[in-house]
């Protein structure tokens, strides 16, 4: 039997992507020069607060705010939940009313149902069949006890840029704050906070070639947050714990790589991320495009194979990495809640692949990919693929 060209292709990138080997060198200083505490006056200490500081710039630069508007967290789960605990008080929470969307990431939908089990009202909105909300729903859904807006920036699914900036003018005209979790588009789009017009903006720094387990929070200046870690009085007060000058400058160098290498990036994703979809639309009869053909990030293909699990579609092609739109627990396998909330039947949901491209693939590799899947699917079709 030939040997593959390629020992394995990786297409997953919206659920992580590799570290850049930049961003490693950037954080090598920090462990033999750089490793004193920032809040402490000695020379390694000095270095830590010198790296740190000047990595909250790089980030702050990328996203178009201000370094004292940026805080580093352990990544979008925290990010996403110090927003929306911060503005909730649980003490008095029938006070409050959080409007979101039904695609959203877990770190978003379930602090929002914790924060209305504790009392809030909450307001979920739907989407249409491409997954996109509508900017009136959120001005039918605003009312007098309104704290927050929290609509994501892109679908980590579909890849579906959302109306944020549209949702947020309508806010800020009834003086409500908004969010979005952009953790899918940073790095991927050019992202700007006052184009955007929101207040609180959340990045994940495994989504853009830094490690995991370090974040930001985009916080306007003027806006303020309860903790949601108390401690003493790193970040601003927002975040209690020793800051890790490692990881800030590993999160600072990938929004540093991302800013020069976007436009480029933008144009190399879309030709490969077109390339897959034509030629898996060209083989495989019946396949089925989740989310809007324009309107998405530059790297996502989610597409589904009716009458086929996507799981089974995978398991035959051990070399290509990617994902599904079917979550499995317990050996069972329910619809995405995102599929399921633009409408998407079962049997079309559940064979739903995300292919998602990066800096490291391909146009071969991305031309293999689309060999490898066209083959499984018609060997599980004619009933010869086990």
């Amino acid at each position: 039997m030939p040997e593959p060209p390629f020992p394995s292709i990786y297409l997953d990138h919206n659920g992580t992507t590799p570290v850049d080997p930049g961003v490693l060198s950037a954080m090598q200083p920090c462990f033999e020069e750089a490793y004193g505490n920032p809040s402490s006056p000695h020379p390694p200490g000095r270095r830590a607060r010198e790296a740190l500081e000047t990595q909250r710039a790089r980030v702050a630069r990328l996203l178009g705010g201000e370094p004292s508007e940026i805080f580093f967290t352990s990544g979008g789960s925290e990010s996403n939940n110090t927003v929306l605990k911060g503005l909730v008080n649980p003490a008095d929470a029938s006070r409050h009313h959080v409007i979101t969307s039904a695609i959203e990431h877990p770190a978003v939908l379930n602090p929002a149902l914790y924060l209305a089990e504790l009392g809030a009202g909450l307001t979920v909105l739907p989407v249409d069949g491409e997954g996109l909300v509508d900017p009136d729903a959120v001005r039918e859904a605003i009312e007098a006890r309104t704290s927050l807006v929290s609509v994501m920036l892109a679908n980590n699914e579909t890849g579906a840029l959302q109306p944020v900036r549209e949702i947020a003018r309508i806010a800020r005209e009834r003086g409500v704050p908004v969010h979005t979790d952009a953790a899918q588009a940073v790095g991927k789009i050019p992202v700007d906070v006052d184009a955007l017009g929101v207040d609180f903006l959340t990045v994940a720094g495994h989504k853009l070639y830094a490690p995991k387990g370090v974040g930001a929070l985009f916080v306007r200046k003027g806006r303020s947050l309860t903790p949601l870690i108390h401690g003493a009085a790193q970040e601003g007060g927002l975040r209690g714990g020793t800051e890790s000058a490692a990881l800030a400058a590993g999160l600072g160098e990938a929004c540093r790589i991302a800013e020069e290498r976007l436009p480029r990036d933008v144009e190399a994703l879309r030709a490969m991320r077109d390339r897959l979809q034509e030629l898996l639309f060209a083989s495989v009869d019946g396949l089925v495009l989740n989310g809007p053909r324009e309107g998405r990030l530059p790297n996502t293909l989610f597409v589904s194979v009716p009458g086929l699990e996507g799981g089974r579609i995978l398991e035959g092609t051990p070399t290509l990495y990617a994902s599904t739109g079917a979550a499995c627990h317990d050996r069972s396998v329910t619809l995405s809640h995102v599929l399921a909330a633009m409408g998407v039947p079962p049997e079309v949901g559940m064979g739903a692949l995300r292919l998602t491209v990066g800096r490291s693939n391909t146009m071969e590799q991305i031309e293999e990919a689309a060999r490898l899947l066209a083959e499984r699917i018609e060997a599980l079709r004619n009933g010869t693929g086990r």
